[in-house]
């Protein structure tokens, strides 16, 4: 099955909504309707088929009606809409929801690293790459030498590629940088494309994603990095004031948990959110750190401690539970059987999310349905719960629950039409091109009709 070309609406990069919008005809609406999601209701996902006639409706880029036909009809008349100033978009055979929202990526960087994946068929790790100066250290070099407009044409070109896909909002971490200056740059360029449009970007400070290669000949290297960053890079992020989340590599060989400990704190003195790339690879403390510090999202989790799980799990007993988002397209490309534990994490009801982790090394794809497709294959995800993981619980990572990730009233019109019957077939169709309309703030943004 493929998609054909798809066209980025003119006047779809900004921030301009249209008027009015109603959606009907679809063969199924899923709402997502109900908030967070965790444990027995990761799977439930509020379908309307296409017996209930539904509609959905938008007005100045909010979401003002969605429900059956004559029930959302009298809600608009009842707010004083008049049905003829609505523009109509028929849905005939297909599915309409939430627009997908992608809560890990690493969208900035300069040049590819291909050639590790043939290190990787020879044996080499990851950590082994990393030491002999490749994986994100290559990328660091290529990214530092990469000019702003540069990496703000790559940012587009794979933009549009995630927008192909139903992806209508991103968090968008730095760590290619490692030193203040291009840390700023890469923060920067990823809070303009945001204003650009139409993916709405979420920007994510990463200074301590890898000890760069100036620390490394140090005996103190990793510690004297740390120092820099409290010093320096916080300092300067804060004041920049574009970075929304800060976030660690907290992983065995990269930064321990009483290093991250001391990044996130500090971070949250400065009113940066925490998240952590946590146990990865190995039983690192990083989910037993992100309970401890309130982190919004947990990553990876391809190898926590039952520590960790439990702690995870204590965490959404309470009133912060912290969002598990797993990355399986990473795991699968690192040619590794190790999977996150997703059926524990929602068996102990730690409320699960779906990430791309796109990034040139070990995650070089930009299509979250495909991760959807994964994730039921090799996490034992069901379809529903998959999409759950990528739209509200996904909001939820990134702290925009109340605005995206779901089709309510009130709510920012951001809105997917797949050509399929059913949204069990988006991870159905491994990579397949399904998506046919994309409304972003009430405007369609790209279109296959």
């Amino acid at each position: 099955m493929t998609g054909g070309p798809f066209r980025i609406i003119e006047g779809g990069r900004g921030d301009e909504p249209s008027a009015g919008l109603l959606i009907h005809g679809a063969a199924e609406v899923v709402t997502m309707a109900g908030g967070l999601r965790a444990g027995s209701t990761q799977g439930d996902v509020e379908r309307l088929v296409r017996e209930d006639d539904p509609v959905v409706a938008c007005w100045e880029g909010r979401l003002v009606a969605v429900g059956p036909r004559a029930e959302a009809e009298a809600a608009l008349a009842a707010d004083g809409h008049q049905l003829g100033r609505f523009a109509r978009l028929d849905a005939t055979g297909c599915t309409v929801t939430p627009g997908l929202v992608d809560p890990h990526t690493h969208l900035l960087f300069g040049g590819t690293r291909e050639g590790e994946l043939l290190l990787r068929q020879g044996g080499a790790g990851y950590l082994e790459i990393l030491e002999a100066g490749g994986g994100i250290l290559s990328t660091v070099a290529a990214t530092r030498a990469a000019s702003d407009d540069e990496l703000a044409a790559h940012g587009r070109r794979w933009l549009d590629e995630m927008l192909s896909h139903g992806v209508t909002t991103i968090e968008a971490k730095s760590g290619y940088g490692l030193d203040l200056q291009t840390e700023l740059r890469l923060v920067e360029i990823a809070w303009q494309l945001g204003l650009e449009g139409p993916v709405e970007i979420v920007p994510t400070y990463l200074g301590a994603h890898a000890v760069p290669p100036e620390f490394r000949s140090r005996p103190d290297g990793t510690e004297a990095y740390v120092r820099s960053i409290l010093d320096e890079q916080l300092p300067g992020i804060a004041a920049h004031g574009r970075a929304r989340f800060c976030d660690v590599f907290c992983e065995e060989g990269v930064f321990s948990a009483d290093q991250s400990r001391r990044i996130l704190e500090a971070a949250a003195a400065y009113g940066l959110t925490p998240r952590l790339h946590a146990d990865e690879l190995a039983p690192s403390g990083g989910a037993e750190l992100a309970a401890e510090v309130g982190a919004a999202s947990a990553d990876h989790l391809a190898a926590p401690s039952q520590a960790g799980i439990d702690a995870l799990a204590e965490a959404a007993a309470g009133d912060r539970p912290v969002v598990a988002t797993l990355l399986p397209a990473t795991t699968w490309f690192l040619m590794s059987d190790h999977f996150a534990p997703a059926r524990t994490l929602i068996d102990r009801d730690v409320p699960i999310a779906l990430a791309t982790d796109f990034n040139p090394g070990t995650s070089p794809t930009a299509n979250l349905a495909l991760v959807m497709t994964v994730a039921c294959l090799a996490l034992g995800l069901n379809p529903d719960e998959a999409l759950s993981a990528v739209t509200i619980n996904a909001a939820h990572a990134l702290g925009l629950d109340e605005e995206i990730g779901s089709l309510e009233a009130g709510k920012q019109a951001d809105i997917v039409i797949w050509r399929t019957p059913t949204s069990v077939q988006i991870p159905y169709w491994p990579g397949a091109s399904l998506v046919r309309t994309v409304v972003k703030k009430g405007r369609v943004v790209l279109d296959r009709t």
